[in-house]
Formats: structure tokens, C-alpha cells, sequence
């Protein structure tokens, strides 16, 4: 069995768009994932740690514990063996209350494969393959959640370019979600069920090729 640690907000949770409710396992792309890896006779467990409004590196001055940095160490130690982690983060750094852009949330990825890479595993333990995944961009944010992304479409401009140079000096896999998929076309921000069915068998794609290196 070869585990994989899905390391997100909440574009990974699978949140409904202009509600709190979640979509199912099945429905949200790692689950997606998941299944898909398994029906073609991969033995896989998907390991789910996506937290709303997680950011790469900040704190959310208004709910603890959304600084992604935090604790990633100890979750590789628990959860390790791992075979992979992927990274989906950034979307909340373009939060109206930051100030940051694309180059901010860069560092901020090169930060947290860092931690990954140093983490303390148990001797023998393989470090984990990373893959870092750039969410799609923001679009004109609407409905309830529109004050706490207000300007974050133009803050992000630039983000996959900026996370593919770091993966490139890092060393580390890359894939842009923006590439096949967009923000949401009712919050502006999330995803709608079609865009996980697209990026969940994406990814599954990419994560096929990565693991079968991997045994070679």
C-alpha cells in the first residue's frame, strides 16, 4: 500500500461553493484521486489534510492554526511511511487582509518542501516525492466570501510561473490546476464538482507516472 498526503485548504476539502458544506470523498478530487489510482490496480490510500483557509506560511489574524508551516513536520512524522505529498496551497495568502503576491506565496511553497524534506521520520523512512500543485487563479470574488478576497485576483497574478521556478530550483514536481481547470464560476475562488472530477483524474494521471518511477 502506498500512501499520499494531500496537503490543502480548502479547495481540497471540497467546500460548496456560498456554503459550509462539504462535498463527499467521492466527489472532491482526492477522493476522485483515490479512485481512480485504485480501479487501475494501484494499492493507494489518499491521506486528506486540508484545512479551510490554510495559508503557505502566514497566520489568519482572525482563526488559529492556518499557518500551513506549522506542525507540517509532525504530520509527516505521523503519518510517514509516505510514498508522496502533494501541495495545494496559496489561494488564501491573496486574503484581503495580506498583502502579498505571487513571489510571497513562491517562498512560501520552497518553505514548506523544505520542512517536508527535513522532517523527523524514522531512520530507514523514505523522504517523500513531492508534487506541487498551483491552484487556478482567483477570478472576480462574489457572494458571502467576497469582502475576504476582495483584490485577490489581482494579487495573485503571476502565482503558476512563480511556483514552477521554485519547484525547478527545489527540485520537485510540478503541475499547474490552472491548466485544465478554473476557479469557481459561482464563488469566484473554490472549485464546483466538474472541476474536481477534471483535476482529480488529472492529477491521478500525473501521480501514475510519479509512482511507477518510483518502483523502477
Amino acid at each position: 500500500m502506498q500512501h499520499i498526503l494531500v496537503y490543502s485548504d480548502s479547495l481540497s476539502w471540497g467546500i460548496i461553493p456560498t456554503t459550509r458544506q462539504r462535498l463527499p470523498f467521492e466527489q472532491r478530487w482526492p477522493g476522485i484521486m483515490e479512485m481512480s489510482l485504485c480501479s487501475s490496480g494501484r494499492r493507494v490510500r489518499v491521506i486528506e489534510d486540508c484545512l479551510n483557509g490554510r495559508r503557505t506560511v502566514w497566520d489568519d489574524p482572525f482563526k488559529p492554526g492556518r499557518n500551513g508551516l506549522v506542525g507540517l513536520q509532525q504530520r509527516i512524522e505521523i503519518h510517514s511511511p509516505l510514498e508522496l505529498v502533494i501541495l495545494m496551497l496559496g489561494t488564501n495568502d491573496f486574503q484581503s487582509m495580506h498583502e502579498h503576491n505571487a513571489w510571497h506565496s513562491s517562498q512560501g511553497i520552497l518553505a514548506l518542501v523544505s520542512a517536508i524534506r527535513t522532517a523527523p521520520i524514522e531512520p530507514g523512512m523514505p523522504v517523500p516525492q513531492i508534487l506541487v500543485i498551483a491552484p487556478p487563479a482567483i477570478r472576480t470574488p462574489q457572494g458571502p466570501i467576497a469582502p475576504k478576497f476582495q483584490g485577490g485576483e489581482k494579487k495573485c497574478v503571476g502565482l503558476a510561473a512563480a511556483y514552477q521556478a521554485v519547484c525547478e530550483e527545489a527540485g520537485c514536481h510540478f503541475f499547474d490546476a490552472g491548466s485544465v481547470i478554473t476557479s469557481s464560476n459561482i464563488d469566484g475562488v473554490h472549485l464546483d464538482p466538474e472541476q474536481h472530477v477534471i483535476l482529480g483524474n488529472s492529477v491521478s494521471d500525473i501521480v501514475t507516472t510519479l509512482l511507477s518511477k518510483a518502483a523502477d
